[in-house]
């Protein structure tokens, strides 16, 4: 929670914005005052809020609300840098969001492994009636992580984050393979 800070001046006291007759009363003078102090902590909020949205400058303890504005979450272990990081690559990812550069982008964010995607499906444009559509007629998206240790990644954590990014009509598989499996 954020907390109050003392001493905080106003930018522009409400003191020399009452009419003149009041500027020299002493008890208006002390109203305004303590409006000043209560008053300046939320317009300097206000001046510096575009600071708030960007995860390079927010304050540490802003940047789980921040993240939550794109739906992301955070496991509790991560530090302020690698909260940072993983926001600058979910806004990043938004746009691709339900694309397989996007389930990509998102697994290799989080997992810092490049993933293997499969999709079934395809596209082809011809002139030709009857034309043969490539790819499955039951679409299905795998997404492959290719790693040293197994238990080095929480298959659940794998799940959750491909079932957010994939659309939820394509049904997903997902799995983690040792190298040496894939390799030998």
């Amino acid at each position: 929670m954020r907390g109050t800070t003392g001493g905080l001046q106003s930018a522009r006291p409400l003191g020399e914005t009452v009419p003149a007759v009041y500027q020299q009363d002493w008890y208006t003078q002390q109203l305004c005052a303590a409006f000043d102090e209560v008053l300046a902590p939320v317009f300097t909020t206000l001046d510096s809020f575009s600071a708030y949205l960007d995860p390079h400058t927010a304050p540490d303890d802003m940047l789980g609300w921040l993240a939550g504005w794109i739906g992301l979450t955070f496991t509790g272990h991560e530090t302020p840098a690698r909260k940072r990081d993983l926001i600058v690559a979910g806004i990043r990812t938004l746009a691709a969001r339900g694309t397989a550069r996007g389930v990509r982008e998102a697994v290799a964010a989080v997992f810092d492994v490049e993933p293997e995607i499969e999709e079934s499906g395809g596209i082809t444009a011809s002139t030709t009636p009857g034309t043969p559509s490539p790819g499955n007629p039951h679409p299905l998206l795998t997404v492959r992580l290719v790693v040293a240790d197994r238990s080095a990644i929480d298959e659940r954590r794998l799940e959750a984050l491909v079932e957010a990014v994939t659309p939820a009509h394509i049904p997903h598989h997902v799995e983690v393979v040792a190298a040496t499996a894939v390799d030998g």
